[in-house]
């Protein structure tokens, strides 16, 4: 009793503040396919011209608090786009955990609890929005003097600036993603994703400008420009034929990479056609059967995402707090022109290396990085490439136990997590085996052979939902980690390619069932739409 007072209590004293914050209302009206593709492909366009947009008064010292990670959390660096999905992500996380601990008591089955949810969720969103906005200003964002002194402000007033652009868009994205997934097709977070990652792999597929000294050498950006360098013109990037076959020469020429990202993407299209069909037959109209599907990624990928923001607020926590409280060296050096500047900081965390590359002839930067080097922080940071745990290839050398406990702990981040969060993500939206058991009776079905009650339903799902589950987010979290190690084309990460290619199969099934319901109106009465 007590505990429920105290949700009263919390309701009552969060609901004024709640019911203030504007929302996208879902449509009183059946929406057509064309007005829904329309509204999904205005949302898109205006994201990519967010995307384009850069930040007013933002400094050359600036650097990217997701770095590798950014085409996973739908956003462009320096840009308005700056802070992508992560509110909604981080929301999603804290509300999972609150709920799924029962530190907020809701039952997700009712229509008020599930709309009390959504608010507190936008609530959160706001919350993290302000939050993450303000350690890029503070941490990361670093005001342009020039501006500052052409406008006669102060950098702190450039530097509050910054912090509204960056907070507002990131409203918007959430705004954004409220009409797709009211009035067009699918969700805005699975849309802005597959929209980024699709654009890192077009990009690391067919870009032709050079990388500058990729492995001592001018390889092409992109694979394809950078295999026609290797069978057309080796001599000019001064390959010799004994490289042909080295492990290094594999995995630098892109064709590793390319192999995998082709493999990755049948592996996962395989995965989201295996499912379990129970099946189901009509308790009046006899003869009328069918099957409730269970597929093997029953969770989808979202699972996935959540336990990737988790490791990113992780490792933006270490960059954000290690250069304030640890012992500092510094080195300097030139070479061709390049000023190169390394910061050492060594604390708790462990060791962090922050380079600055500045071009001393243009007088821009090049290159501005802050990296865990070894200790607690390196452990847990994931893998992102073959140049993070192969000693042919990586950069500083490390000890065989810390790469290998680095690759553990990501394994387990991304398979125990994994699973924990996708059994809290399909108990609290409405996919576990109590709430479909619920649907499946008040639709008038049954399975053959059983008494046609919500409990025997739910007896028969428990035996599988719940397993299934753990088995696909397991699966899930592993292939990310092996894509990773392997590498992936446009750097798009293995979670990354992982998420757009189960997105675009989910988006094209998405597309088919609303094109059927479009043609068999009678379906969208079946499956309890107006």
């Amino acid at each position: 009793m007590a505990a429920e007072e105290g949700v009263v209590r919390f309701r009552d004293m969060i609901s004024p503040v709640l019911s203030r914050f504007p929302m996208v209302e879902r449509p009183a009206f059946h929406v057509h396919f064309k007005r829904k593709l329309a509204w999904t492909i205005g949302i898109l366009l205006l994201y990519f011209a967010l995307c384009n947009i850069p930040l007013f008064g933002l400094g050359p010292g600036s650097m990217d608090m997701f770095g590798r990670w950014r085409a996973l959390f739908a956003g462009k660096r320096f840009s308005l786009t700056a802070l992508g999905i992560m509110p909604i992500v981080d929301a999603s996380i804290v509300l999972q955990l609150l709920v799924g601990a029962k530190i907020i008591d809701l039952d997700l089955t009712t229509e008020e609890d599930r709309a009390f949810y959504q608010n507190l969720q936008k609530l959160l969103v706001v919350v993290f929005a302000a939050f993450i906005s303000m350690s890029y200003v503070i941490g990361f964002y670093r005001p342009d003097p020039n501006v500052a002194k052409a406008l006669g402000v102060s950098l702190n007033t450039i530097s509050l600036l910054l912090f509204l652009q960056i907070f507002a868009c990131g409203i918007l994205i959430y705004f954004m993603d409220e009409v797709v997934s009211k009035w067009g097709i699918g969700s805005g977070v699975s849309l802005f994703i597959l929209a980024g990652v699709s654009q890192a792999i077009v990009t690391g597929l067919i870009n032709p400008e050079p990388e500058a000294e990729f492995g001592g050498k001018p390889w092409a950006i992109g694979v394809i420009p950078r295999l026609i360098q290797i069978f057309f013109m080796p001599e000019k990037i001064g390959l010799i034929s004994g490289e042909f076959f080295s492990v290094r020469f594999l995995f630098e020429s892109g064709i590793i990479a390319l192999m995998t990202t082709i493999a990755v993407f049948f592996i996962i299209v395989y995965l989201e056609s295996t499912r379990i069909e129970i099946p189901l037959a009509h308790s009046l109209a006899r003869g009328a059967r069918g099957r409730f599907p269970i597929k093997l990624l029953y969770a989808s990928v979202l699972p996935v995402i959540l336990v990737r923001a988790l490791q990113m607020s992780i490792q933006a926590f270490g960059k954000f707090i290690a250069p304030r409280i640890s012992t500092v060296a510094s080195s300097e050096s030139v070479s061709e022109g390049i000023k190169t500047v390394t910061y050492t900081y060594t604390s708790f965390l462990g060791t962090y290396e922050h380079t600055i590359q500045t071009n001393l002839t243009t007088n821009t930067v090049i290159t501005n990085t802050l990296m865990p080097q070894s200790g607690f922080m390196y452990i847990l940071q994931p893998v992102y490439s073959p140049y993070d745990w192969l000693p042919a290839l990586m950069h500083i050398p490390h000890e065989g136990w810390e790469i290998a406990l680095r690759i553990f702990a990501d394994i387990f981040f991304m398979v125990f997590l994994g699973v924990v969060f996708a059994l809290f993500w399909i108990n609290t939206t409405g996919m576990g085996a109590k709430d479909v058991a619920e649907q499946i009776h008040r639709s008038g079905l049954q399975i053959p052979g059983f008494r046609r009650t919500p409990a025997t339903l739910e007896r028969m799902l428990e035996s599988y939902i719940p397993k299934i589950t753990v088995m696909g987010a397991a699966i899930l979290g592993a292939l990310c980690v092996f894509a990773n190690m392997l590498g992936t084309v446009g750097n798009a990460t293995g979670t990354g390619l992982l998420l757009a290619v189960s997105i675009a199969y989910s988006l094209y099934q998405q597309i088919a069932s609303e094109q059927m319901m479009e043609m068999y109106p009678f379906l969208r009465r079946f499956f309890g739409e107006k």
